[in-house]
């Protein structure tokens, strides 16, 4: 009988006759030929045997990050990771400063974990707030701030600490400083604004992108400039050229608003011989004439003598009295020291970690609000870490600004973590977020599904066959 292809389909399901050629049942179907060893030819080129395995390692991760809920998990994580640590190395860092002042070794820390605990439940508020309830506390934050900014310089009322006056006290050690809140305040304010005129098509209109948004946001810097405090007056100013960014704004439009706050800022940093001492300081191996650079050389001695993996929690040297601000500006510094660069890295990458996720929140939304509202916190918290620890390690002047949720003070700490809630509420406005929300079951309602779904089976396995 001679050989007819279009036999084998009809052949295939016939007991006892076997298809050569590893022919199947479905038309088209052929197995790949083996080459030595064992190792498959076809159905495209080989593959390196190398980088097969990191090939799906990556294709893993991505398909991991792609997911809906990445960015949502991602920033609640890191959020939380770099404030527990904070909590640990205010405890560490702060002991010595405590006991020098006469107060308990925990004076400090017990200060910041209450604050931590109220920030948590500001934090899951924010996270919980539709996006309606974000924008319609926009303009009673703005008030407010520039309220208690104002009342900072009213004699009697404003408190000075460390040449800068731009405190208010609440009694006894309790303290206040309202331009951190004005950071989060400029961000919603500005997000609605901007968001508005879009809506209405005005952004293409310079004076409309510009106006209020420069005059207000200078105005607040004007504020926090008659207390002398240049750091947060930086990021303030990091806020308002981020929205413009992301506004659209032309780049000779942006780049005279840059010159101009650039011009501001060389004029008080000339006339300010402590700031230009700090300049002086970038890079420094010693302490200089008049030890000007005591604090960051220090800073990067405690850094050197951490190596790999630290001296240990508790451990450091440098906070002996040698590090001025070693648990607020410096705590960096004292993290180097006792966790080595191990400990730095992991703070690194939980800031990296979040603050990619914030630029994943802003570019895959279609709300405008929400969009320069991520953008706006995602700046905000950026910015000051990369001050802050370009400080520490000697790149940049020391602006005197805190790290984000990881050093003591509760007034940075509150609008940050209310900031970090809402990129948690932003996140889970994503659309797939929500269907991938909705469609989750907490842990009980499964096992109680489970147990349903085994008593049915049971009671089916138990009727009569006749009745099933």
């Amino acid at each position: 009988m001679p050989h007819d292809a279009t036999a084998a389909p009809a052949l295939a399901g016939v007991p006892g006759i076997a298809l050569r050629s590893g022919t199947t049942g479905r038309p088209g179907a052929r197995r790949a030929p083996v080459a030595h060893g064992g190792a498959r030819t076809g159905g495209g080129p080989p593959r390196p045997p190398g980088g097969g395995a990191v090939r799906r390692a990556y294709e893993q991760a991505r398909r991991a990050w792609d997911r809906p809920l990445t960015a949502y998990y991602v920033i609640l994580g890191a959020g939380l990771l770099i404030t527990a640590l904070g909590l640990v190395m205010v405890y560490s860092a702060s002991m010595i400063t405590a006991l020098k002042y006469s107060l308990p070794s925990s004076y400090f820390f017990r200060k910041q974990f209450l604050a931590a605990v109220i920030g948590t439940g500001l934090l899951f508020l924010a996270s919980r707030m539709p996006v309606k309830l974000h924008r319609a506390l926009a303009y009673p934050l703005l008030v407010g701030s520039a309220f208690l900014m104002v009342l900072v310089q009213v004699p009697g009322i404003g408190q000075s600490v460390n040449g800068n006056q731009n405190w208010i006290s609440l009694g006894g050690p309790f303290q206040l400083q309202p331009s951190e809140f004005g950071k989060l305040a400029l961000i919603l304010w500005g997000a609605d604004l901007l968001a508005r005129k879009q809506e209405k098509r005005l952004l293409t209109q310079w004076k409309h992108l510009l106006v209020p948004l420069v005059p207000v946001a200078f105005m607040l810097l004007g504020l926090i400039m008659l207390g002398g405090d240049m750091g947060t007056a930086i990021i303030l100013a990091a806020i308002l050229f981020g929205l413009l960014w992301l506004a659209g704004a032309p780049t000779r439009l942006f780049a005279g608003v840059l010159g101009v706050a650039g011009l501001i800022g060389a004029v008080l940093i000339k006339t300010n011989p402590n700031r230009m001492d700090r300049f002086q300081c970038v890079g420094a191996s010693d302490l200089g004439p008049n030890d000007i650079c005591w604090q960051a050389v220090h800073g990067i001695y405690a850094l050197a003598s951490g190596g790999w993996f630290g001296s240990g929690i508790g451990a450091s040297v440098e906070k002996w009295g040698q590090l001025p601000e070693a648990h607020t500006d410096f705590i960096f510094a004292i993290t180097g020291e006792e966790l080595g660069l191990a400990g730095t890295l992991s703070v690194l990458t939980l800031f990296a970690a979040l603050g990619y996720a914030g630029i994943r929140v802003a570019g895959r939304t279609e709300d405008p609000f929400v969009r320069y509202a991520a953008g706006g916190v995602t700046t905000w918290i950026t910015a000051q870490a990369v001050i802050n620890i370009g400080a520490v390690l000697g790149l940049l002047p020391i602006a005197g600004v805190p790290l984000p949720l990881f050093s003591y003070g509760g007034s940075a700490l509150l609008p940050t973590m209310f900031a970090v809630g809402l990129l948690i509420a932003f996140a889970r406005e994503d659309p797939a977020a929500k269907a991938a929300l909705a469609v989750r079951q907490p842990v009980f309602g499964k096992k109680r599904a489970g147990v349903r779904w085994k008593s049915m089976r049971r009671s089916v396995k138990e009727r009569p066959s006749g009745e099933r």
